[in-house]
């Protein structure tokens, strides 16, 4: 379970022939611990399935000679996991080891001696100081999703203390040094392969992760795993092609991913690096679906805003609008007409972008007279701790083309501009049933990184042993 936790956060899936990553995602230390937390969890509940094989046998016994015996029906009734710890192991993937572990099982005895006499009752056992400790590898299966195995394995069992009651119990305490010890050795052998089953049970969870995430009507977006893992031992960092595509059609974009390293920070559990060509292939794939278009009507002008989107405001700079389209509202439609280009550098995020904005007036019966165009040529940017919000650095206007006559653009103007910067922030979205938590943002050159805390909403109870 902890290893899935932390996998689905990068959604690996299947390996391409890139080189450089769009995206990359580091689980720190911290990362792992929290994920310990959540798989103990799990590996505690496994545990409880352990089914011990009922013991049957022959001992000597003196004074009364030979006894045929049995234990039956071994129940757990409790298991412990105080202290565990995981820790990376570079190039491979983790390690986790548990130490003072217990077990608890109740059961029942029978036993027979002088060949006629026979007796029955029940038994406590307790297992103490019970070892475990496991590589686990990260790889990529056939598919290219990620698939985790046991490299190794090794468990111990302490002590096994047994107590007998009802009937002749007392002849059980006779010889319980050899129960004791036939119990550590049956449960030596099953609680590795229990192990071994719960990480295995991981990869069917893992194998559902979808190749393609869709975002909207228009476009999709690829995390595919363009290189392995790559595990050191502090953090183990996953590469994704982080590219968008428009819906059912892979047309790759005219420009690539450049290599970028994430720096080595561990404040954090989670860290996650998107590039500039994460960006610009959106936008490219945007553009492409011709999705880059917004519509401004009066109603998104703020109402303090003494600027109407209106003939009669409008008028004042342009009067030819004023004479023959009086008294009208108007709305604007701004498009790009080739894709915005995004770049990141220390502490700013540049969008520049090029298009058009066409002014109508409505008239009564919703009719639309196309006024005038403008050419933009502008650029945007502004970072804020948890959504990334557009700020109009500059805008170019020029006039394209006059349906009124013509007229100079002037500072008046400059309210078209506010008009255009009307867009809101995008909050960093949820994963599944994962929150992220005390989330910063920083621009650094060529990428912006994420840095983030997370919180499983759908897990309870985690055991910080």
């Amino acid at each position: 379970m902890f290893l899935c936790c932390w996998l689905v956060l990068g959604a690996l899936i299947p390996l391409t022939l890139s080189t450089d990553p769009g995206v990359k995602v580091k689980l720190t230390a911290k990362g792992l611990e929290y994920g310990r937390q959540l798989g103990m969890v799990s590996i505690q509940e496994k545990l409880k399935t352990i089914q011990v094989p009922d013991f049957s046998g022959n001992q000597r016994v003196t004074p009364i000679g030979k006894v045929k015996y049995s234990l039956t029906n071994l129940k757990i009734v409790d298991v412990g996991l105080p202290t565990s710890s995981v820790a990376l192991v570079p190039g491979t993937g983790v390690r986790l080891s548990i130490g003072k572990a217990f077990i608890r099982l109740h059961g029942n005895w029978r036993v027979k001696f002088l060949r006629i006499i026979k007796n029955s009752g029940s038994f406590d056992l307790s297992v103490s100081d019970l070892t475990v400790g496991t590589s686990i590898a990260v790889e990529s299966d056939e598919t290219g999703r990620p698939a985790v195995n046991t490299v190794d394995c090794a468990a111990t069992v302490g002590s096994a203390n047994i107590k007998f009651h009802g009937g002749a119990s007392w002849l059980y305490n006779l010889f319980r040094k050899f129960i004791d010890k036939a119990i550590r050795r049956a449960l030596e052998r099953q609680i590795c392969p229990l192990v071994t089953n719960a990480i295995s049970d991981l990869n069917p969870q893992l194998k559902t992760l979808n190749v393609l995430a869709k975002v909207d009507k228009h476009a999709e977006i690829e995390y595919s795993m363009v290189s392995s893992p790559a595990v050191t031992a502090s953090s183990l960092e996953l590469g994704l092609k982080g590219e968008f595509y428009n819906i059912g059609k892979k047309q790759e974009p005219p420009f690539s991913a450049a290599a970028f390293n994430l720096p080595p920070q561990a404040d954090s559990m989670l860290y996650i690096g998107l590039s500039a060509f994460t960006a610009n292939s959106a936008a490219f794939v945007y553009s492409a679906a011709g999705a880059l278009s917004l519509y401004v009507t009066d109603d998104m002008v703020p109402p303090a805003s003494p600027f109407r989107l209106n003939t009669n405001t409008f008028g004042v700079f342009i009067p030819q609008i004023a004479q023959r389209f009086l008294g009208l509202t108007m709305k604007l439609l701004v498009k790009t007409v080739k894709p915005p280009v995004v770049t990141f550098e220390p502490n700013n995020t540049m969008v520049k972008a090029s298009g058009t904005v066409t002014a109508y007036a409505i008239h009564p019966n919703s009719t639309l007279s196309p006024l005038f165009v403008l050419n933009l040529v502008g650029d945007t940017s502004y970072v804020n701790h948890s959504a990334i919000l557009p700020h109009l650095h500059s805008m170019d206007l020029t006039v394209g083309t006059s349906y009124v006559g013509e007229f100079q653009v002037t500072t008046a103007f400059e309210h078209v501009s506010e008009c255009i910067q009307l867009a809101k922030g995008y909050p960093l979205p949820a994963i599944g049933k994962m929150q992220l938590v005390n989330t910063q943002l920083q621009v650094l050159k060529d990428y912006m990184l994420i840095g983030t805390d997370v919180q499983f909403n759908s897990i309870h109870g985690a055991s910080r042993g």
